[in-house]
């Protein structure tokens, strides 16, 4: 994915357009851009009112699994540490999010708690 031009730039490429310095199309020149480039630049400043790029919304739907949540996770693990992902799934129901066991493991991997204990490796630790 293409790098994003820096706000330095940009705030360049406004001002000089604001000085009457040339066109859009002979300052995306002059500043070797696309002349697209400079006529979003343009817009985006005529709708938000500033020259530094606006922070981007969030993409896709929110996270059931907001930091409450994984806390929720967290607290029942450390009261009942041999929870399946089944169980772990009945009890987040109960509490009003609902998530399938795959997901719920995949938040409690990206959390660093296992769900398997491996036999093989800690037979080797020993």
């Amino acid at each position: 994915m293409a790098k994003a031009f820096s706000d330095d730039l940009r705030c360049r490429i406004l001002e000089a357009f604001e000085r009457k310095e040339g066109s859009q199309q002979q300052l995306a020149r002059r500043f070797g851009v696309g002349f697209e480039y400079v006529r979003k630049i343009r817009r985006q400043q005529q709708r938000s009112g500033q020259k530094e790029r606006v922070p981007q919304s969030r993409h896709g739907r929110r996270s059931r699994f907001t930091e409450a949540v994984k806390e929720q996770l967290r607290g029942r693990l450390r009261e009942q540490p041999d929870l399946t992902l089944a169980e772990l799934a009945e009890k987040l129901q109960a509490s009003g999010v609902e998530a399938r066991r795959s997901r719920i493991s995949q938040v409690l991997q990206c959390m660093g708690l296992a769900r398997k204990k491996n036999a093989s490796r800690r037979r080797a630790r020993h």
